[in-house]
């Protein structure tokens, strides 16, 4: 490797020298990763070191030693790191000349700009200091000498390094702690869109604490893996310095692709899916590490009791059978001592299925053995194999840390090849909490708690495990993955009819929940549609308790009470179909309470509206109400219903979250129809407003009094932009329905969506007949049931130029206010 001019000749002494030369270094990309990092901490040292010796010379201080402690201590100088440094001297000195000292090593990095993290102590000091505050013990164990007194350097390290390895018992469960408030706070980096490199769980913060609780002696981290997982993070953090020109550890989704291009990275999801996986491996280390720690403070406390209970013998270990060549010992799964891992290629499975089962981890020393040793299950699988990939997935929460030893040492990709695709590989939609493997997984621990609801629960739990399994290909995902569930569920031993059901489940995992959520359930094409896809009741079944785990396992924006009875009424209403009922129902009867609203709102010949609180709407500690409620609207039939509420609701900041739109009849004599809006909604802040002050804008609005384009514009005008959302798609939806057009919308979410959405339906000379608005995080998915001015199915041409003209109006940035 060829090393970095970085020298301290003439031109590179003082600060102008120094600046010039850090600069020079950093603009060699060639240069980039721990080389560049230990040029830029030999370059910094040096420097350091003739402003030390110079301050010194000045001041008159003998007996002063400089220290680089944290991570420049360790020589992890990123381009934009604090320099974090300690002045330790011996107290032969006064006051002021230490303060002059430290003067003439402070002000010219301040001058320069650079961060600076300092403290000036004796060696006491520095030890008294440690001794109250774990960050600064931390920081300590990785003093480096800079300049200045070897020898106190030298002490100073060995008496915090015994400080810390004599104070262990109680220091660690204290860093152990503040890890776990870190991860709170901070969340997995593993997991999230927009990552902070240093402070997340799995990020450098953990990386540093395994260092740490190595150097107590009390236990060590699992090293495969770690250091390149370390480095990995490192790398990215250096090119997002240099990309922002900012000291940010927090990789931002407007940074990703400039990050992915310094490093040579394909795209911005190949550089998430690299560090997630470092962040994986440093997380598995830290779960086997704290694990360990905990086990020998236990065994430690308990021992003088037991030696005194065995006259001084030391009891062995007890070992309690799980399963076969599975044993418990120590709060772990192990393997049993007669286990021959090398004859036995079921014994992973069974290992991981009673781990789980019994709520236990699987130890680190069984799941390396058994990478090492365990020969490759035949194809098709054993049956007891499959039993035991069942029981792992059907344990429920204990299945998830199981899975993620395994997965630690290879062996999922060994069971099931095609896992790799989908390891580790992000999902960039804010509804997904998840990664798509540990969201498969997640989906299976869900399905696990619906077992009872289903006749067939180890179809439920496989299909469960495979049901996005086609991310990561081209194309459909749920079409990629029914080719490949169909391979997987025969590799490991299903039957046909038991592998044509999963591949069904597969390819149909999303049908029930966008059909419920985007479909009129009350047109008899809806209900056949589903029928003819799913087949049987036995199929309906499995994949409504898939898409409750499925969506479950998504996040909290994914499901609630209402999709769920949306997605019952579908199943109810496709099950009497299979079961020979006749597909086209009675027209649905308006409840009591609609039947009120449409009368008042015939009698009023104006809107009426009704507020009232969602049953399943959580409510924040200290709020006045609901974060959610029910708006029900009845409108005397008009033009531009639609578009004046959806404004108004825009206007008063309430957030759409669902809505629906349905003509009701009105009883004879008096005839004709009324509107009748369902609308889940939410207070963007602040509390709701009355339903009366909404009455009266709707009012004003339908008769054209009020200038909604002009105060919506006015919002949008005030409001933040954020990174460029993709374009909206706008479709019409093949034979979807026998009595209207379906003109499906997708776009980001914005105040006033809807309103721009109705205005253009209105615009187009098309009759809104019912519709239904999904938003799902920052994503609004609506469907809208459409009819010419006779209440016919709008003409191919014609819905296609409907569709054409309400992508136009979402895709046209809303005109500035007069």
């Amino acid at each position: 490797m060829t090393s970095v001019d970085v020298s301290t000749d003439t031109e590179n002494s003082g600060p102008g020298g120094y600046a010039a030369a850090r600069l020079r270094l950093l603009q060699q990309e060639a240069r980039s990763g721990p080389p560049r990092r230990a040029a830029l901490a030999r370059l910094t040292d040096d420097w350091l070191a003739e402003l030390f010796a110079g301050a010194a010379r000045a001041a008159g201080v003998r007996g002063a030693a400089l220290l680089a402690v944290g991570g420049y201590g360790r020589g992890e100088l990123s381009p934009r790191s604090d320099l974090d440094l300690v002045l330790v001297h011996d107290g032969s000195a006064g006051a002021s000349a230490v303060s002059a000292l430290a003067d003439g090593l402070w002000y010219p990095v301040w001058d320069l700009g650079l961060a600076l993290d300092h403290s000036v102590r004796t060696p006491a000091e520095a030890r008294r200091a440690a001794g109250a505050d774990l960050k600064v013990h931390l920081g300590l164990l990785d003093a480096r000498h800079l300049a200045g007194e070897r020898s106190l350097t030298a002490a100073l390290r060995t008496a915090v390094l015994a400080d810390w390895r004599n104070l262990a018992p109680k220091r660690l469960p204290e860093l152990d702690a503040l890890c776990r408030e870190r991860a709170e706070r901070q969340g997995e980096l593993q997991f999230l869109l927009e990552p902070d490199l240093k402070e997340a769980r799995g990020g450098l913060r953990d990386a540093t604490a395994l260092r740490a609780v190595a150097a107590s002696w009390l236990a060590d981290a699992p090293r495969e893996g770690l250091a390149e997982a370390r480095r990995r993070l490192l790398d990215v953090r250096d090119a997002l310095h240099l990309a922002t020109g900012r000291a940010t550890d927090r990789l931002a989704l407007q940074e990703q692709d400039a990050v992915a291009a310094a490093l040579g990275v394909l795209d911005a999801d190949v550089l998430l899916r690299q560090v997630y996986e470092a962040a994986r491996t440093i997380s598995y280390a830290s779960d086997v590490t704290w694990r360990e720690v905990g086990r020998v403070l236990r065994a430690r406390s308990a021992r003088p009791r037991l030696r005194g209970l065995l006259g001084g013998r030391t009891a062995a270990p007890a070992r309690t059978p799980l399963a076969e060549g599975v044993v418990e010992q120590d709060g772990e799964a192990v393997l049993a001592l007669a286990a021959k891992p090398e004859r036995d290629p079921v014994l992973p499975l069974r290992a991981a299925a009673a781990a789980a089962r019994s709520g236990l981890p699987l130890s680190l020393h069984a799941v390396r053995r058994l990478a090492a040793t365990v020969p490759p299950l035949p194809v098709p699988w054993p049956a007891e194999a499959r039993d035991e990939l069942v029981t792992l997935l059907g344990a429920g929460e204990s299945t998830v840390p199981v899975w993620e030893a395994l997965e630690a040492e290879g062996l999922i990709t060994r069971l099931l090849p095609d896992w790799e695709r989908v390891r580790c590989r992000p999902q960039r939609n804010a509804v997904h909490t998840w990664t798509v493997d540990r969201h498969l997984v997640e989906t299976a621990v869900r399905a696990a708690s619906l077992t009872r609801q289903v006749g067939r629960p180890d179809l439920l739990l496989v299909a469960a495990l495979l049901h996005d399994i086609g991310k990561g290909w081209p194309g459909d995902h749920s079409v990629a993955g029914e080719v490949i569930a169909r391979d997987v569920a025969a590799r490991i031993g299903f039957d046909k009819d038991d592998v044509a059901v999963v591949a069904a489940l597969v390819r149909h995992h999303l049908l029930l929940v966008e059909t419920a959520t985007r479909r009129d359930l009350d047109d008899p094409a809806t209900v056949r549609a589903v029928a003819e896809a799913v087949g049987m009741a036995s199929t309906l079944e499995l994949l409504h308790a898939l898409t409750e785990a499925d969506a479950l396992a998504t996040g909290p924006a994914a499901w609630s009470s209402w999709r769920g009875s949306l997605v019952a009424d579908l199943v109810k209403r496709v099950g009497a179909v299979l079961a020979g009922e006749p597909a086209d129902p009675e027209p649905p009867l308006a409840t009591a309470e609609q039947e009120r609203l449409a009368m008042e709102a015939h009698r009023t010949r104006g809107p009426v509206l009704a507020l009232r609180a969602q049953p399943d709407a959580p409510v924040e500690e200290g709020a006045r109400e609901p974060l959610g409620v029910e708006l029900v609207i009845a409108v005397p039939d008009q033009p531009g219903v639609l578009p004046a509420v959806a404004g108004v609701l825009a206007m008063h900041r309430l957030t759409v979250r669902t809505a629906e739109l349905r003509a009701i009849g009105l009883p004879d004599p008096l005839g004709g129809e009324v509107l009748l809006l369902d609308w889940r909604v939410a207070a963007e802040y602040g509390s709701l407003p009355q339903a009366a002050r909404l009455r009266a804008d709707l009012v004003r609005a339908l008769d054209g009094s009020l200038d909604l384009p002009a105060r919506l514009a006015e919002r949008e005008a005030a409001r933040r932009r954020g990174p460029a959302a993709p374009p909206p798609r706008v479709t019409v939806a093949p034979a979807a329905s026998r009595l209207a057009t379906v003109i499906e919308v997708r776009a980001q979410d914005a105040p006033g969506l809807l309103h721009r959405i109705g205005r253009e339906l209105d615009r187009a000379g098309v009759r809104v007949r019912s519709a239904h608005v999904s938003t799902l995080g920052a994503n609004a998915v609506d469907a809208f049931y459409v009819t010419d001015g006779v209440g016919e199915p709008l003409g191919v041409e014609v819905a296609v130029g409907v569709a054409r003209g309400v992508e136009r109006a979402l895709s046209t940035p809303t005109p500035p206010v007069a």
